[in-house]
């Protein structure tokens, strides 16, 4: 397990990480992109570049709390580059802090750059048969034992400084003498893990984890006394942190008209001289490079308001003070024998395996690249060329949506095809819920009718009652459609349909984890509906949990997620409908009385079919059109012995199945006219029990009887149009002053065809 690690619930898939990785050892997963620690050098780059601090360093302020705990010494080791982020407080604060923290002794890590000067020396003045590599920087040793390991035998068999410094103050004090390296590499953190040098530092801790620990043990350092550094005095070693700084603490001169020594930093001049060694463009006797810009000043510190150059700056000002409290110990003082800093290289090199040239058009293929021009290279996916992507797609590291281009088409296609579906969705929707939406001439569909019409444009609750298959969300539809609200969205649901856990979450959303299953964040009905209406169909089959969380929404405005801490404010009008006696149900209890009183604001009662016989002839002809249309057939009407019958059924199920029986009559018939045949056998038993077709009572009325005539006089009207018009229904309409819509409906109506008054001309 490496020092960097994606906290999931954190990552958005913004690709950033592996723009950004040198090395491409990030692997694009089903929802977050995480860290290949086989293939990571610990740059820091996608720890950096995240926004959204998906990525971050595992902490080692715990372990070291615990050493400080512990009954071994504990020492504290602070890296070169410490003056250029610790620069508004003096070194001698600095000591004293660390040793309140709980550390014996204080060193500077430049005391491990000068250790090495002598092995430095050796190896550079050894006469050698290719280009030596300095192994102080952790990033560098690993981007060459995991991606260039052909360069292992150029690396110089050398420890860093770190691992120096370590060393030497476990021989002097003990094994058993724990050693903290503090400084800003991440990548140390990868060294220490390493074999052998686990036996000198036993952890890194950055520089942002050591103010963590100042801030939680609420340690001023502007308030405290200097103290002295422990061990030895570094001297030219204080330079080593910045550019050119190691070849100054060993002594390297370098001949410009003869370059033997090179020395680079930066992370684009890094991967450039690593490819030129790999190549062999170039053959210098010594080469340090450093990863970071800057050299070790570059990489996380306290903070990032200082620039690579007033880093520097501040290096240059430590090295030439000359105040810096310093009491070394006897046992640093002595001129013991120096342990060994001598390190042996893994090849650590991760195989994957090679696609085939097939393979590689394949993927190329599905992100719509089929010859070489569309090969954008835009770089959008964090690899050079499109092929380096399919690779990469190959391997299992990258994914197709990636690609920019592609993704962008997609979204194109997708809008396109969105559209139409709406289109559609918006053309059946007036097909089905247009200028009829609720039909019938009879008393009780007119109050219903004047009821919508006042309620509508308000923002008051609406409770419909009414048996099922009365035309409850048909009514809820024609109040939303009559409301400001009407451009927004109208949300349904039918409340027995779910359970009550599923119930809740699909009306409040829930959270990631909020139970098994949610795999993620989900909007409830409630948010998704916000600023239009929702429809409850059935609202009295929910439980008493249920009904005060609707309650909360009635009275605040808020719904809570499933799962979730906070509410969330919505604005939605709602509208219930129910077949069922919530009265009774206040009474024995299955109702909550103050959620009733909150629905009942504005009561629509449906009336059944039975109580609307008068209505049965208009909506014979609307369902007629509809399961035409649904079947495939042309259907121009119905036989009277089928709407005699029809009169005498008490209809148990109401609008909805006086809907069904039409279109299974559409189903059925042989020809273009419905028959009692077609009806189900109650139907032509009926009639066989009262032959006559006993009138209901309601047909002899006032209303019915004007109805009848007025009936005549517009099918008249509608006729002498068409003769006068020569069978031209476009012309007709525009003569009679109505909508061509409204006269080919009244066409169906009275079953007249217009090709029949069409002028016919002598052969």
């Amino acid at each position: 397990m490496g020092p960097i690690k994606t906290v999931e619930e954190r990552c958005r898939k913004c690709y950033s990480c592996v723009r950004n990785c040198p090395v491409k050892a990030i692997k694009v997963k089903e929802n977050w992109a995480e860290v290949i620690h086989e293939r990571c050098i610990g740059c820091g780059k996608c720890v950096k570049v995240c926004s959204q601090q998906a990525k971050i360093i595992t902490g080692c302020i715990g372990e070291t709390q615990r050493m400080l705990d512990g009954p071994e010494q504990v020492v504290a080791v602070l890296g070169c580059s410490f003056p250029a982020f610790f620069h508004d407080i003096r070194p001698g604060q600095l000591v004293t802090g660390l040793k309140r923290l709980g550390f014996c002794e204080v060193h500077e890590g430049a005391s491990g750059v000068e250790l090495l000067h002598d092995t430095y020396r050796r190896q550079v003045d050894a006469p050698m048969e290719f280009p030596l590599i300095s192994t102080h920087c952790p990033t560098i040793v690993d981007l060459i034992e995991r991606h260039y390991p052909h360069l292992l035998k150029n690396l110089m068999q050398t420890v860093s400084p770190m691992v120096a410094i370590g060393r030497f103050i476990k021989t002097r004090k003990g094994k058993n003498t724990r050693v903290i390296y503090i400084s800003s590499c991440i990548a140390g953190k990868f060294e220490i893990e390493a074999d052998p040098v686990s036996d000198s530092v036993d952890t890194v801790l950055t520089y942002r984890e050591l103010n963590q620990m100042f801030r939680e043990r609420s340690i001023d350092l502007y308030r405290l006394p200097d103290a002295a550094f422990d061990g030895r005095p570094p001297q030219r070693g204080r330079l080593f942190a910045v550019s050119g700084g190691p070849f100054q603490s060993f002594g390297i001169q370098d001949d410009f008209f003869n370059p033997d020594f090179l020395a680079t930093e930066g992370e684009e001049n890094a991967m450039e001289i690593i490819r030129d060694l790999a190549s062999g463009r170039i053959t210098p006797r010594l080469v340090d490079i450093r990863f970071c810009n800057g050299g070790c000043v570059g990489g996380p510190g306290k903070n990032n308001r200082l620039t690579t150059f007033s880093k520097r700056t501040l290096i240059h000002k430590y090295y030439q003070n000359k105040d810096i409290p310093y009491a070394t110990a006897a046992h640093y003082r002595d001129e013991q024998s120096l342990p060994q800093f001598t390190r042996k290289f893994t090849n650590k090199y991760h195989r994957l395996e090679p696609p085939s040239g097939q393979s590689i058009q394949q993927i190329l293929q599905s992100t719509n690249k089929f010859v070489e021009r569309d090969e954008l290279n835009c770089g959008a996916c964090g690899y050079s060329t499109c092929r380096e992507h399919a690779v990469a797609v190959y391997q299992g590291l990258a994914e197709n949506d990636m690609c920019l281009p592609y993704s962008l088409k997609r979204l194109e296609e997708d809008h396109v095809n969105l559209a139409q579906k709406y289109e559609l969705a918006q053309r059946a929707l007036e097909q089905e819920y247009g200028d009829t939406e609720i039909v019938g001439r009879d008393a009780r569909t007119l109050e219903v009718l004047n009821l919508i019409g006042q309620v509508g444009p308000t923002p008051t609750t609406v409770l419909i009652r009414g048996e099922s298959g009365t035309g409850k969300e048909l009514t809820a539809r024609a109040i939303h459609q009559r409301s400001q609200r009407a451009d927004k969205p109208l949300v349904a649901l039918n409340c027995t349909t779910l359970t009550d856990s599923l119930l809740e979450s699909e009306l409040f959303g829930h959270k990631k984890g909020s139970f098994t299953g949610a795999i993620s964040d989900k909007k409830g009905l409630f948010e998704a509906a916000s600023g239009g209406t929702i429809f409850l169909d059935e609202i009295g089959d929910i439980t008493p949990k249920l009904q005060a969380e609707l309650l909360r929404v009635l009275d605040n405005g808020e719904i809570k997620p499933v799962g979730g801490t906070s509410p969330i404010k919505v604005d939605v009008r709602l509208i219930a409908a129910t077949n069922k006696n919530l009265e009774l149900g206040v009474k024995e209890g299955w109702f909550r009385e103050d959620l009733f009183y909150r629905l009942n604001v504005f009561t629509i009662t449906m009336p059944p079919l039975r109580s609307r016989l008068e209505s049965i002839k208009e909506m014979v002809h609307l369902f007629l059109g509809r399961a035409s249309k649904r079947v495939n057939k042309t259907i121009v009407g119905i036989d009277d012995r089928a709407i005699k019958a029809m009169l005498q059924y008490p209809w148990p199920g109401n609008i909805r199945e006086l809907q069904n029986i039409i279109e299974r009559a559409a189903v059925l018939t042989q020809d273009s006219i419905i028959r009692l045949e077609n009806l189900p056998v109650v139907f032509s038993e009926l009639i066989l029990q009262n032959p006559g077709g006993a009138t209901p009572a309601s047909e002899n009325n006032f209303r019915t009887q004007r109805d009848k005539h007025l009936n005549q006089v517009e099918k008249s009207l509608i006729k002498r149009y068409l003769q006068e018009t020569g069978g031209n229904v476009s012309l007709a309409a525009r003569k009679a002053g109505i909508p061509r819509r409204t006269f080919y409906r009244l066409l169906t109506r009275y079953d007249i065809q217009g090709e029949n008054f069409r002028v016919k001309i002598p052969e």
